[in-house]
């Protein structure tokens, strides 16, 4: 036979290999095994997978000389590449004693050659840290097929016919089989490209649904939410239905199923109690595995994902299809992120609302540390006032009336400036009937920002700091402050004062909280409260700005900004 002729024959029968590697290429279970860190058994089914196409490539062989010519080392030399030495020295072993017990003078040297091209083609696989590209692959081959020849010269015996043998399918099976090699790996790389792609487009496409839904995911788990976020998926998915149950009933379905899986109902299908308790996953590809009570169900296929949070489940997430055997990989990996982002969002919504909580907590700790000073001071004022001026003293437990209701209403809510400037007044009239000509207020806030929205109990701490620990230390006492101008798109309103003036130490203790050891008595739970408060609401250029005058005195200047309620801010903060 002429090698000419030997090289059709070889053309012929690589393609055969070829399209064998697009129909491998083309199934789920081969594109899951090829990755990277396979376990133990999947180093298994690929050492079958690549060995019988080596068997194959034996098959397919040409018979000449008393041996054949053939392209079985494609099959163990591209495993190898792709799956690393255990795998190239197992579907190489495959192969190679496979081709021994065939026979022939060369069936030793063939079975030997076999495995260590195998093997060779590995490690060359295992040093690539990226993709193993088609020239690699066909110089790995070109390489190994040529080891082959010299192997099949060093121990096929007699000698003479082993050279005879070489000489015609040498060059033959090292071009051929190389080449193989190359296309066998674009094919596989195009594949799996291919497959990349689509998962980048599914993760963006979750990605995208994230966005939309966090509006509603941030207010927690129930019914308006996960109707939101269901009618959401719906509408950027092709599944026909759409289902979110917390732990015991069903919070939301949209879509096909609408007549029997009812929002409010407890959790009808046996799949979704399976998810429930176990927390893991699953995917029904027929109405029986779903298990909907309705022997009519409409829904055929199901992927059922846990929605968790601090690692506990609280629902689960269902994606319906109307045929049977619908849910593909990329389905089950879309849903998986998607279920993912909720989980994620779900959790940042409940440390939010313990956040939230907390700061409750902080202004309530704040107004029952203002009540009890401020009261006893304020009562003992108006004992006084009642014996000489009993006008007077009505007017101050009106007055008093007033602080404490308000103190009372503003909670964590947000008020006007003209709300929180008439709750100032309120203290004042007490703190000035106590110290009468030792303290003057003056103000001037101009009538168009009046208006003005900022969150409740900024400003009374502010004045009653400048009052208690400015002004009243004073022997002749002094004045007060309070104004307030537009600058941009902010609102400045500014407290000041002239009294004993604040300290470095002070401000550093408002302004850096934990990071910074105050002394004893340095600084109150005001002052950090206010400062923390128009940080997170509206961001660390909104803290308190605090100047110290001259020769006495200390401005304290807060920004508000105008853009929008101050309610947007607020629910806009936690985005940051």
């Amino acid at each position: 036979m002429e090698i000419r002729e030997l090289f059709i024959i070889l053309i012929e029968r690589l393609s055969i290999i070829v399209t064998l590697a697009f129909l491998y290429s083309r199934t789920r279970v081969f594109q899951y095994l090829i990755r990277q860190n396979s376990t133990h058994r999947e180093k298994i089914a690929l050492i079958l997978i690549f060995g019988a196409v080596g068997i194959m490539g034996t098959y397919l062989g040409i018979p000449i000389y008393g041996a054949l010519a053939n392209t079985r080392v494609i099959g163990p030399a591209v495993g190898g590449l792709l799956g690393g030495p255990v795998v190239g020295i197992g579907a190489g072993l495959l192969a190679g004693v496979q081709r021994f017990y065939i026979g022939g003078f060369t069936a030793f040297a063939c079975g030997i050659s076999t495995s260590v091209e195998g093997l060779i083609a590995g490690f060359v696989g295992k040093g690539i840290r990226h993709e193993v590209t088609p020239k690699v692959a066909f110089w790995t081959g070109f390489f190994a097929e040529t080891l082959q020849m010299i192997i099949i010269l060093l121990l096929a015996r007699p000698f003479e016919e082993a050279l005879a043998l070489v000489k015609v399918i040498g060059l033959p099976m090292i071009v051929v089989n190389s080449t193989g090699m190359a296309i066998f790996v674009l094919v596989i790389n195009t594949v799996l490209r291919e497959r990349e792609k689509k998962g980048a487009e599914e993760a963006q496409r979750a990605l995208k649904i994230a966005d939309k839904t966090l509006p509603y995911l941030r207010q927690g788990l129930n019914k308006y939410s996960a109707g939101k976020v269901a009618s959401i998926i719906l509408e950027s998915t092709d599944v026909q239905a759409v289902s979110i149950t917390d732990g015991q009933e069903i919070l939301a379905h949209v879509g096909i199923g609408e007549d029997h899986h009812k929002v409010g109902e407890k959790v009808v299908t046996s799949l979704t109690g399976k998810v429930l308790k176990s927390g893991d996953f699953a995917i029904a590809n027929n109405p029986a595995e779903i298990g909907c009570f309705k022997k009519d169900c409409p829904l055929k296929s199901a992927v059922v994902i846990p929605l968790k949070r601090r690692n506990k489940v609280i629902g689960v997430l269902k994606l319906y299809h109307t045929s049977e055997k619908a849910i593909s990989d990329l389905d089950k990996e879309f849903a998986e992120g998607l279920a993912h982002l909720f989980s994620t969002q779900l959790e940042i919504a409940e440390l939010e609302k313990q956040s939230k909580l907390l700061a409750d907590a902080e202004i309530r700790a704040l107004q029952a540390q203002i009540n009890p000073h401020f009261l006893f001071n304020a009562i003992n004022t108006i004992i006084s006032f009642i014996r000489f001026d009993p006008e007077k003293a009505r007017k101050l437990l009106i007055q008093l009336g007033d602080f404490f209701r308000q103190n009372l209403e503003a909670g964590t809510g947000i008020v006007s400036l003209q709300k929180e400037l008439k709750h100032i007044d309120a203290y004042l009239s007490i703190e000035k009937a106590r110290f009468e000509d030792k303290l003057t207020v003056e103000k001037d806030i101009p009538e168009n920002l009046l208006d003005v929205k900022l969150p409740a109990l900024t400003l009374q701490p502010l004045v009653e700091n400048a009052v208690r620990h400015g002004l009243l230390p004073l022997k002749a006492g002094g004045r007060v402050s309070i104004s307030a101008r537009k600058e941009g798109k902010d609102t400045v309103i500014i407290v000041e004062d002239t009294g004993i003036g604040i300290s470095k130490e002070q401000i550093r203790c408002v302004k850096e909280d934990e990071k910074f050891e105050c002394s004893k008595g340095t600084t109150g739970i005001g002052l950090k409260n206010v400062n923390e408060r128009l940080k997170s609401i509206y961001g660390s250029e909104y803290e308190l700005q605090f100047e110290i005058l001259e020769p006495h005195g200390t401005r304290v200047t807060v920004k508000i900004p105008r853009k929008g309620d101050v309610k947007d801010a607020i629910e806009g903060s936690s985005s940051r």
